[in-house]
């Protein structure tokens, strides 16, 4: 009898590289950040709970397909349902300024 050889699965991707889906909202703060740099409102940032200050993620609004790349500089949001608080310049560009909040997914590159 021939042996059977399984079949082909890839490894699990580790609990940072899966993508993360809920809701978002915006700050426009000019104190410092977890990081320690200087809030900019127009950069291309975001503020993550538990993701390594300086990692990047490529985040896309549910509501209209817009997709960018930011950076984890801060900590929060501290708003149940909430996985991610962008800069202003990072909601601009995916959006949502007007309605404040968004449904998003994530995913560190």
């Amino acid at each position: 009898m021939p042996l059977r050889q399984p079949a082909f699965s890839p490894p699990p991707q580790s609990r940072l590289q899966q993508s993360k889906c809920g809701g978002a909202s915006w700050y426009a703060l000019t104190s410092r950040t977890a990081s320690g740099e200087r809030m900019n409102p127009a950069g291309l940032t975001a503020a993550h709970r538990t993701l390594p200050l300086g990692s990047k993620v490529k985040v896309t609004n549910q509501k209209n397909g817009k997709s960018l790349v930011v950076r984890i500089n801060d900590r929060g949001p501290f708003i149940k349902g909430r996985v991610l608080d962008l800069s202003k310049g990072a909601a601009s560009r995916l959006g949502f300024i007007g309605a404040g909040h968004t449904k998003v997914c994530f995913k560190p590159l």
